[in-house]
This record gives structure tokens, sequence and C-alpha cells, in this order.
């Protein structure tokens, strides 16, 4: 069941990236879009189908991380919290939840 957060933000990124493009013609946007959920859906399926799951939560962890920061520095250049302030919201729970389950699988 642990994969869903790492699914969901696979989900939440591809859609992210979508309607950047879209919307404003954001070809990197799109490409950061779908790199991100391409990093999270793989994540997710190391977590279900891998003998080790803590790669998966770590990959996911780090995904996490780099898209928080990208996030936060874009939410504090523009001053507008939606969308960019959402998904750096967003990514520093999934961070605090993914390196909470690598750290469960070190004890």
């Amino acid at each position: 069941m642990a994969e869903h957060a790492a699914y969901t933000m696979a989900a939440l990124t591809a859609t992210g990236g979508v309607m950047g493009y879209l919307k404003a013609r954001s070809f990197p946007s799109l490409m950061a879009g779908l790199t991100f959920s391409a990093l999270f859906a793989g994540s997710g399926y190391l977590i279900a189908h891998s003998a080790t799951p803590e790669r998966g939560h770590g990959i996911a962890a780090g995904s996490s991380l780099v898209l928080a920061g990208v996030m936060v520095s874009r939410t504090i250049r523009t001053g507008k919290t939606l969308p960019a302030g959402a998904i750096a919201g967003v990514s520093i729970l999934s961070a605090a939840y993914q390196g909470a389950k690598v750290y469960s699988y070190l004890k």
C-alpha cells in the first residue's frame, strides 16, 4: 500500500506538466512534469514489486526534495502560491513520508 503515495505524486506532476504546457505553451514545464512523473512512477513500482522497497522510497524522497526545492524557489521568485506553492507543500509532505519509510527500513 505504500506505493500509492508515489503513484499519486506521479499523477500530480504529470498533470501539472501538461497543464503548464496547455496554459502557457511551456515545453520545459511539460518535460519537467513528465520527468518527475516517471521518477515517482518508477519508485512506486520499486516499492510494490521489488525485494528492496527502500530503494523506491529513497528515489521518491529524493525526487520530492528536488521538486520541493524547485517549487519553493519558484514561489519566492514569482510571489504566487498557486500552483508552485501548493506543489512545494505536497512535495515536502511526500519527502517527509518517504524519508520516514526509508528510515524505518534502516532500523
